[in-house]
């Protein structure tokens, strides 16, 4: 089940980190959650099933769980950090040859601390993205394309986080919320958002944390109660889904291609799109 309790002000190493949910600054819309999983339903029975999409997410936990679970983390090595970054889309064109210029030895201590180090998970999350470094005064060009690395970095570790334990922690992506663009999954589900210039629910692990349990609560209504934080995944990805198909997709489309289904988008989103017919790795590591 998921964690419903108080995180402690000091966590002492080794314990199981508790984040304490935050009450969300703007009400989310239970029918605006009815909608999304209806659309889900429709995805699903046009696609392979709910079943299937649950068991990718569960496979897909289980490859990052024996990669990051404390027992294997000090045999991390770059090829098994390609292998997770081929399932985070957003993460997969852009983050490699920054994490190979570190070493391997470097990474490993970096997704060590960032899994099981002392601090709050913000600050650690925080220390991973730092990792990038930057680019040098003046240079535009190369600040931008750092700025970008950093952004896959934070997704990365948000995933790692969340698929090594999805019942502890969130899904902290950007497509679930971005403050700096005020969009995201959770801007689906509140009332008039097309309406709102500001909507400041902030990026706080604990603001993640206390959507996820408003949306628990919902699953819950529905009857749900196995594979909960899976549902929850997978209801956002819908409705942002929904959402990024009604943007002009020549704006969007980079890491999609043109004229996807939702199911594709779903799955793009999680991570859990096919891989290419040829068996090679989507991960770019020249960085284009």
């Amino acid at each position: 089940m998921l964690w419903f309790k108080k995180q402690p002000d000091k966590q002492a190493a080794g314990e199981a980190e508790l984040i304490e949910p935050a009450e969300l600054a703007v009400a989310l819309d239970p029918q605006l959650f009815l909608r999304h999983l209806n659309s889900l339903k429709e995805t699903a029975e046009l696609d392979a099933g709910f079943e299937t999409y649950l068991e990718s997410l569960r496979a897909k936990h289980k490859l990052f769980n024996d990669a990051l679970k404390r027992e294997a983390i000090d045999s991390l090595d770059l090829e098994r950090v390609e292998v997770l970054l081929e399932a985070v889309f957003s993460a997969r064109r852009r983050l490699y040859p920054a994490l190979a210029a570190l070493g391997e030895a470097a990474v490993t201590a970096a997704v060590k601390a960032l899994l099981y180090g002392e601090g709050r998970v913000e600050q650690r999350i925080a220390a991973f993205v730092a990792l990038v470094p930057d680019a040098p005064e003046g240079d535009r060009e190369a600040a931008k394309m750092a700025a970008k690395t950093r952004r896959a970095a934070y997704d990365f570790a948000a995933e790692m986080l969340h698929f090594n334990a999805p019942d502890q922690y969130p899904l902290m992506t950007r497509w679930v919320w971005d403050q700096a663009t005020v969009s995201g999954a959770l801007r689906e589900f509140i009332r008039g958002n097309d309406s709102m210039t500001e909507i400041p629910l902030g990026t706080s692990p604990e603001m993640f944390e206390g959507a996820r349990q408003w949306f628990a609560a919902q699953v819950a209504e529905q009857g749900i109660y196995r594979d909960v934080a899976f549902w929850i995944d997978l209801v956002q990805a819908q409705a942002y889904a929904d959402y990024f198909r009604s943007m002009a997709e020549g704006m969007l489309s980079a890491d999609f291609g043109r004229g996807g289904g939702p199911e594709e988008y779903i799955k793009k989103f999680l991570g859990i799109d096919a891989l290419r017919r040829s068996g090679r790795s989507r991960v770019k590591h020249d960085g284009a």
